[in-house]
């Protein structure tokens, strides 16, 4: 069977609108597209054109466009600017993409070094076609340095790594060049903090013994000065390590995000999304100490190095002493470390339970007002409320010890020496004078409060990875990155075969589907009916790929699923689902969500295939009114026929309806299912329904039962053939046997779920 139908229909306009914005209007493949194509060949990986997102308002493929398309195929892909030289420079034979002035691209697959040249050539011209060689006068009237660098994913890319404190401090070290600067700052502020100390202790007995103001003055004017370029370091400094802080944020915020979304279904189907949403959140626990105590100990600990040889060369007996009392101090608050990381596991624990209870709640709230649950939600809200106030009391009892135990030993630091080098100085035991003694004081409060916090930056670090714990309790998890970024990427027609398929939930002992077989062609409207429980749901679960630990064999067109890509698969298989979920935005965003960019013709397009178009207009601003968070201002039919305008939007070769009419009115289940054949025509449909009358225009119909195929057929046949498909079809029209009706009335069962 072909891929598209023989005659013109809704899937057409669709193909026509999709070529048009790829060819920019008319003609042949955009030159970037071709370009993009030509190298990613080169490293092995076939793009299909089709696949890209465009977006329709502007003329050529923008650079964030191209690098999203490559990424999601499995490459590397990043935008540069060089110039000339720097192209020259590189030995690496892969093509390079120039982006053009004009919106067009060239391609660099050689260099001439001996005429200094580059060669390029025309992405869309033929193999045959020679590459020319270009100077760097031709090619700056054409170019202004914006390349596309392309290369094949590593093996073990960062973004990959397991989430712990090794990979986070490998994300620090890549701004090296803003910690050197931060560290050149931090030793420039200690040499400027040591020069007033230095010249006090020196001229400090002179200006008493002989009342020199003029020296006075002169120590006042160069602390003014060391003070003013201590301003001004600090000052640039803290900015260093704001944007240093902001740079981490965003990293991991990107990595905390794509790790989530590569996550399994599965996953979020046995978690609560409020602990979810909680342990993630202790990332910014972790953030806030690689940027805040760590760097802070970072800068503290090269005062500390700087500033002690010369504390010990002014009096060594002093020094020993502080050092000796941070020793004391850091000893009693390693004896709680452990005790203290129980405990904030305890609380994160109790933090992550007590979320879920409010997102639960306001997620539901619908239900909660509808049967007045508030007083038992309010109940188990207050039972974790007081559980995690309980703990917090019980971790502050904990931790003040520690705080406690070493008051003693901080104030020796900060005030206890001073004492004892007035009492050196009044016994003379010692040489030291009060000048020596005002520069001890000077410097020996910068050393001492660093040596202070240091014990205090052990709990911090506790507490940190603690947090990484949780956090990678949860992004460590097997992801779906390598079936989303590698695999085939075939052109489907739409044919679909099972192939002694046996798969059971994890938990379960009972089999959901048991050795099942069957084969449909492509441009087939399958219908699968069945009792609650008969493995409906399931199939069309396995065929988008959220459960892939099957036996057996699912292959498309006659390709194992499992080789094909993940991501390329679910774009070209369409879903609907029974409840479907509405992002906040506009109607259009909404049907194009898939499809970001396209034109506004296609939105009308997919609008009136699933017969929604008729009530968008009556919207009060049509397609570009706002749908608010649980979509309050639409109907559950008119949410329906939204989603499904969304799931054809995108032209998929098979498209998946599970029980997608269920939550409709008869007028408009009438309306969706009259467009069902529109819908249906050049792609396979499967559509899973409990309604019988709306699958009798399928060519074909499955009976199952117990995970099993029970018979495969049209609507005529299975009447006649099949006893389960006959009894389902009797009870869902007995009305129309009157008589029938009163004698013989349907006895009530509890269904189960799918």
């Amino acid at each position: 069977m072909t891929d598209a139908p023989q005659t013109p229909g809704p899937n057409d306009e669709f193909a026509a609108l999709n070529a048009a914005s790829l060819s920019g209007g008319s003609g042949p493949l955009h030159s970037r597209l071709a370009a993009v194509m030509f190298v990613a060949r080169y490293h092995g990986v076939e793009l299909d054109p089709q696949s890209v997102r465009l977006d329709a308002r502007e003329e050529a493929p923008s650079s964030p466009v191209l690098v999203d398309w490559l990424r999601e195929s499995g490459l590397w892909a990043r935008g540069a600017f060089m110039n000339f030289r720097q192209l020259m420079k590189i030995d690496d034979p892969a093509p390079i993409i120039l982006l053009l002035n004009d919106g067009e691209a060239a391609l660099v697959v050689g260099r001439d070094r001996e005429n200094n040249t580059l060669l390029v050539r025309d992405p869309r011209g033929s193999m045959s076609d020679l590459p020319v060689a270009v100077d760097e006068l031709r090619i700056k009237q054409v170019w202004s340095g914006a390349v596309l660098l392309i290369r094949a994913a590593r093996a073990a890319a960062e973004e990959d790594q397991p989430f712990n404190l090794a990979m986070l401090g490998r994300l620090v070290w890549i701004e090296k060049a803003t910690l050197r600067d931060i560290a050149i700052s931090s030793v420039t502020l200690t040499i400027l903090s040591v020069i007033p100390a230095l010249m006090v202790m020196s001229a400090l007995n002179t200006v008493i013994q002989y009342h020199s103001v003029n020296t006075l003055m002169l120590i006042v004017f160069v602390m003014i000065i060391a003070m003013i370029f201590e301003m001004i370091l600090t000052w640039g400094r803290k900015m260093m390590e704001i944007i240093l802080g902001s740079k981490l944020d965003a990293k991991l915020n990107l990595l905390i995000f794509d790790r989530l979304m590569t996550l399994p279904i599965e996953f979020f189907e046995k978690n609560q999304a409020g602990e979810v949403a909680y342990k993630v959140q202790q990332i910014y626990q972790v953030r806030n100490f690689l940027t805040g105590s760590l760097m802070n100990t970072f800068i503290d600990m090269i005062m500390v190095l700087l500033l002690l040889p010369l504390l010990f060369y002014m009096n060594a007996t002093l020094t020993w002493t502080i050092l000796i009392a941070a020793a004391c101090i850091a000893l009693i608050i390693g004896i709680y470390i452990g005790p203290m990381a129980l405990m904030m596991a305890r609380i994160i624990n109790a933090e992550s339970a007590k979320s879920s209870v409010l997102i639960e709640s306001i997620y539901g709230i619908r239900t909660v007002k509808a049967l007045a649950l508030e007083p038992m939600r309010a109940a188990d809200w207050d039972r974790r409320v007081a559980e995690t106030t309980a703990l917090n009391i019980e971790a502050g009892e904990l931790g003040n010890w520690p705080a406690t135990l070493t008051l003693p030993f901080q104030r020796y630091c900060q005030v206890g020496v001073l004492l004892l080098g007035a009492y050196m100085i009044i016994t003379s035991n010692s040489s030291v004078d009060v000048g020596s003694l005002f520069g001890f004081m000077m410097l020996g409060g910068r050393v001492a409060g660093p040596l202070v916090s240091l014990a205090g930056f052990m709990q911090e670090f506790q507490r940190a990875q603690s947090s990484i714990g949780q956090v990678g309790a949860i992004l460590n998890r097997p992801t779906e990155k390598w079936a989303l970024t590698h695999g085939l990427r075939p052109k489907f027609a739409g044919e679909i075969e099972f192939d002694d398929v046996t798969f059971r939930y994890e938990g379960t002992k009972t089999p959901a589907l048991e050795k099942m077989s069957f084969k449909v062609p492509a441009g087939t409207m399958l219908g699968l009916v069945g009792r609650s429980g008969s493995g409906k749901s399931t199939v069309t679960r396995l065929l988008q790929g959220i459960n892939r630990d099957y036996s057996g064999a699912i292959k498309i067109d006659g390709t194992d699923m499992r080789e094909i890509n993940l991501r390329h698969l679910r774009k070209n298989f369409g879903m609907v689902l029974q409840d479907n979920f509405l992002f906040r935005g506009s109607v259009r965003d909404n049907i194009i969500a898939g499809r970001p960019g396209i034109s506004f013709e296609d939105a009308v397009l997919a609008a009136r295939l699933a017969g929604a178009e008729e009530f968008i207009e009556r919207l009060p601003n049509g397609y570009n009114t706002f749908i608010q968070e649980g979509s309050p201002n639409l109907s559950g039919g008119q949410k329906q026929r939204l989603a499904i305008a969304r799931a054809v939007v995108s032209d998929p070769r098979v498209l998946i309806l599970d029980e997608a009419t269920s939550a409709l009115d008869p007028e408009s289940e009438a309306l969706v299912n009259a467009n069902l054949l529109r819908i249906a025509k050049g792609r396979t449909m499967v559509i899973v329904s409990h309604r019988l009358s709306s699958l009798i225009d399928c060519d074909l119909i499955m009976v199952l039962d117990r995970g099993r195929t029970i018979d495969i057929g049209p609507h005529d046949e299975l009447v006649e053939r099949c006893a389960i498909y006959r009894h389902l079809w009797l009870q869902q029209n007995r009305h129309l046997d009157p008589t029938n009706r009163r004698n013989n009335p349907p006895t009530p069962t509890l269904a189960q779920g799918d």
